[in-house]
């Protein structure tokens, strides 16, 4: 029973707490939320899908004016 002992205590003692507050930092850190730099990147990206959502419409147009048969292929 000693031999499981040692281990059990080393483990308690040195890897369970580094362990708990590696994990409750990480909880905390996911849980702040965007940073502005995060929300700015994010407004970016919205406008720029959106234009692309605006070409992808004008192509489909043209698309369709000029060979109405390309949606079946």
């Amino acid at each position: 029973m000693n031999y499981i002992a040692l281990p059990l205590s080393m483990f308690f003692i040195f890897v369970a707490p580094l362990w708990l507050i590696l994990y409750y930092r990480s909880q905390k850190q996911t849980n702040k939320g965007l940073t502005s730099q995060d929300k700015e990147t994010l407004q970016r990206l919205l406008t720029r899908t959106e234009q692309m959502q605006k070409r992808i419409i004008s192509l489909q147009k043209i698309l369709d004016a000029q060979a109405p048969q390309w949606r079946q292929k």
